[in-house]
């Protein structure tokens, strides 16, 4: 990502605030807290901080009860119950007259009371179910894709907040880059204000330099902001809120860029570092999981059961619950399956086909982590050379523009090439900074990409 499109990006995020100078020193006092913090402690803050882990962290401890969950369902399950009915009209039944001596006739006969009550407690436990069995293996594993997630929220969390570490220290450079030729350019435009008043040299030289010294105070405020803006990006990143005064400890001079990053670069094996692949591993094993479980299905279940309940009956309500009459039972219950329609082996076979697929982009994913490994090597390397090119262009410019102000002081020279010198050092300048923040950017994604971040 370029400058442009960062900060493009940064106004998105931050476009709803009120800008804050880089020390934050327009935030009230009282409202804010003081970090000083290295890159290393910017991290260990994210993850303690933002949203994303700290919610992944959430979603390991969710799978910890999923566990509790599953195997909750094989252990015995109590339920209880209580009844009260109160026949407004109790029921009548009609009885063969032969049963009192009235044959070929019914004569209506009303059985039961008035009031009834009843207080049960039923008793399932499970003796054998291999789709239970199988369910709390793939819980486990579930809780292990949990895992998983978690760590990949802190790879991405790490990552997002070095980068946005790096591009303050990169605005910060550039502030002192801008302050160094806003301060030369100054002496050079009062020196040659002097002259002209004295008549050596021309009102058009005057000009030229006042307008090199007032694009490069509005760079300067536009840098300023930006930088504020940095600093607010990186909070965000780091799940700090944005009153909070934050100072860095460290130093561009801190980052080691060499090509010695590279070094890991014939490890052949490295995809199984990187999480992705990592997570494709639970994930295929998840779905196995899933093929175990349909064949469960095709074996019998056995399960056994019990009841006890007691029984209030009464013609008066205050008498209800003189006498009871219990009751109880215990059983087994074999449950076998026999025919489905053909629903238990489709699944089994479509079970089958998400597993095979899941390989085949997994291999396709180790194939993808390999060229990204690759890209990431040459575009670090690229960024190397880049770098230390405009270093070298970024010298030249500064002994060309000395040059050219000694030639013009010695009357051998003229004011455009003096202007001329001073642009080209003005853009040497821009460019060692854009090469310096993407030589950043890239060493970190090749750590990434070679799984060294965890």
């Amino acid at each position: 990502m370029n400058l442009s499109k960062l900060t493009a990006v940064l106004l998105l995020i931050s476009g709803f605030q009120a800008f804050e100078t880089a020390s934050g020193q327009n935030q009230p006092p009282e409202a804010q807290g003081i970090h000083n913090f290295s890159v290393n402690e910017c991290i260990t803050y994210a993850y303690e901080h933002q949203a994303s882990v700290v919610n992944a962290a959430l979603d390991v401890k969710s799978a910890e009860y999923r566990i509790k969950e599953v195997i909750g369902s094989g252990l015995p399950q109590i339920n209880g119950s209580a009844s009260f009915q109160d026949y407004l009209k109790i029921p009548t039944t009609l009885i063969p007259g032969e049963f009192i001596g009235q044959p070929g006739s019914f004569i209506p006969v009303k059985f039961g009371v008035k009031y009834q009550s009843a207080l049960a407690a039923d008793v399932t436990q499970l003796i054998f179910d291999g789709s239970f069995l199988v369910g709390v293996k793939a819980s486990k594993t579930y809780k292990e894709l949990s895992q998983r997630n978690y760590t990949r929220s802190r790879i991405d969390v790490n990552v997002n907040v070095t980068k946005a570490y790096y591009q303050v220290l990169v605005s910060d450079e550039q502030v002192k880059l801008l302050d160094a030729n806003i301060k030369q350019l100054k002496q050079q435009l009062d020196q040659t204000t002097a002259q002209n008043k004295q008549g050596f040299v021309e009102k058009i030289d005057v000009d030229r330099l006042t307008v090199q010294y007032n694009s490069l105070q509005t760079q300067r405020e536009n840098v300023l902001r930006l930088l504020a803006l940095n600093y607010q990006l990186l909070k965000f990143q780091m799940g700090m809120p944005v009153d909070d005064n934050l100072i860095l400890k460290d130093k561009l001079a801190d980052v080691k860029l060499d090509e010695s990053a590279t070094a890991e670069s014939t490890d052949t094996t490295f995809y199984k570092k990187r999480i992705e692949y990592g997570l494709s591993e639970t994930q295929i094993k998840l779905y196995e999981y899933d093929i175990k479980r349909t064949k469960a299905l095709f074996l019998p279940s056995l399960s056994a059961f019990g009841n006890y309940t007691s029984s209030y009956q009464n013609n008066t309500f205050g008498n209800l619950y003189s006498s009871q009459f219990p009751a109880s039972y215990v059983g087994l219950r074999l449950n076998v399956p026999i025919f489905s329609g053909g629903q238990r082996i489709n699944q089994l076979r479509q079970a089958e086909i998400t597993v095979q697929k899941s390989k085949n982009e997994q291999s396709n994913l180790k194939n993808a982590l390999a060229l990204e490994a690759n890209q990431a090597k040459i575009i670090y390397f690229n960024g190397l050379q880049t770098l230390g090119s405009q270093r070298k262009n970024q010298e030249l410019a500064r002994e060309v523009l000395r040059v050219s102000k000694i030639k013009y002081q010695q009357g051998v020279g003229s004011s455009i090439e003096v202007t001329q010198a001073q642009t080209a050092l003005e853009d040497a300048d821009n460019k060692y900074i854009q090469g310096l923040y993407d030589a950043l950017v890239s060493k970190v994604d090749l750590e990434k990409a070679y799984g060294r971040i965890q």
